[in-house]
């Protein structure tokens, strides 16, 4: 099995170098590192949760489309929440990316690293070609 590591060159804030790589092939599975609501320039978007999420996601499909994936290819999502209170407005964003076969996922509060409302990891399924 080959182990392909995608996008390891991004920045956080103020440059500094990301000590990971966005998105990881092994074999028929991508594993997609934890993605927050993080701007081209590395800072957090400030805003709410939906707006929060939404980024979230784009970035989560960002991270997938280095590995040659999509949505559809996702059987398994990680989610961590920063406030219990924010899970049914995340949940109908979240949904809206989701609209027909949905992953299995795991949701949890947790206190972030970053100053972030929700971070989100993606396993997807893919056969290499």
């Amino acid at each position: 099995m080959s182990i392909k590591h995608f996008g390891n060159e991004r920045s956080g804030a103020g440059g500094q170098k990301l000590p990971f790589s966005p998105a990881v092939r092994a074999g028929d599975y991508v594993y997609i590192s934890g993605q927050v609501a993080m701007k081209e320039n590395g800072e957090i978007a400030y805003g709410g949760i939906e707006d929060q999420t939404r980024l979230t996601m784009e970035n989560v499909k960002a991270a997938l489309a280095l590995a040659d994936c999509t949505l559809d290819d996702v059987f398994k999502i990680n989610v961590w929440l920063a406030d219990t209170r924010d899970f049914w407005t995340f949940n109908r964003v979240y949904a809206e990316f989701f609209p027909n076969e949905r992953p299995a996922r795991s949701t949890v509060q947790s206190q972030m690293m970053v100053d972030a409302k929700i971070e989100i990891e993606a396993i997807a399924y893919k056969p290499e070609k």
